[in-house]
């Protein structure tokens, strides 16, 4: 780590998990603007890296069923034989899943809901973990959601649950993880604007002018926001933290239940 520039990465070796699309291509971005190398997992690899935006000489895109504990394994043994090494590892990716009350729940979906939200990351600390222990260094962030930490946000009951769960899972890894020189942390994005996603979504303006009101700030959060958090957390500057849950939502999370249009 350079010393005369603690927030200097110095050429990190990093894998996203969901980073073909939105928060996750932001964050694989960031990285890459910033020098590092970068493993890409995803599902869905219809999309050449340079299509996406990205330096081939520096970025690997490898098709990643998050849910397959052998496809996550592979993604870190990429890096690995890529790179040389993995120093980051940025459990991203996610989805919705069960929908709707308890009385509603169907729970033939549960077990897909549970392995894209949770299990993932389980198998991304996990295999992370194999390969940076032995080295007694490492970053392992994971991206959670403020639907994990406060019950008024309209997320989903199952998917905040699962949310819930990853902040729980991050504590308690990074307590086994401290002494063997790996932190890990993760992020709790608000609610986000990226081009990809939303035009999927067919968002209107309007509707993303009150997700702007929804910020104390009053501006709008862009997958850039968590990259630069992901960078921070993998930054010297962060060498004395682990175990934490970084909340990146604007404010929104400060304001209780949502307001009306006129921001009451």
């Amino acid at each position: 780590m350079n010393q005369l520039n603690p927030g200097s990465s110095d050429g990190k070796v990093v894998a996203v998990t969901g980073a073909t699309s939105g928060i996750g291509l932001a964050i694989a971005k960031r990285h890459l603007a910033a020098g590092d190398r970068v493993v890409i997992g995803d599902i869905r690899v219809d999309t050449s890296v340079e299509e996406l935006g990205l330096d081939p000489a520096r970025c690997k895109v490898v098709r990643t069923d998050v849910t397959h504990e052998a496809d996550v394994e592979a993604l870190v043994a990429t890096a690995v034989e890529s790179f040389g090494r993995l120093d980051v590892m940025v459990n991203n990716a996610g989805g919705g899943g069960v929908g709707g009350g308890p009385v509603d729940w169907n729970c033939d979906q549960l077990a897909a809901t549970d392995g894209v939200l949770f299990n993932s990351v389980v198998f991304g600390i996990k295999h992370a973990a194999r390969v940076m222990v032995p080295r007694g260094s490492g970053s392992i962030i994971s991206t959670a959601s403020i639907a994990g930490i406060s019950t008024h946000i309209n997320s989903g009951l199952i998917y905040s649950a699962l949310k819930a769960a990853v902040v729980q899972l991050t504590k308690v890894s990074a307590l086994d993880l401290a002494r063997k020189g790996v932190r890990v942390n993760c992020i709790c994005p608000g609610p986000m604007y990226t081009p990809m996603v939303n035009r999927g979504n067919g968002m209107s303006e309007a509707a993303r002018a009150a997700r702007t009101r929804a910020s104390v700030l009053k501006i709008e959060g862009t997958g850039w926001d968590i990259g630069n958090a992901v960078r921070f957390l993998l930054s010297n500057h962060a060498r004395y933290i682990t175990g934490h849950v970084l909340v990146v939502d604007g404010g929104v999370t400060l304001q209780g239940p949502e307001r009306d249009s006129e921001g009451h």
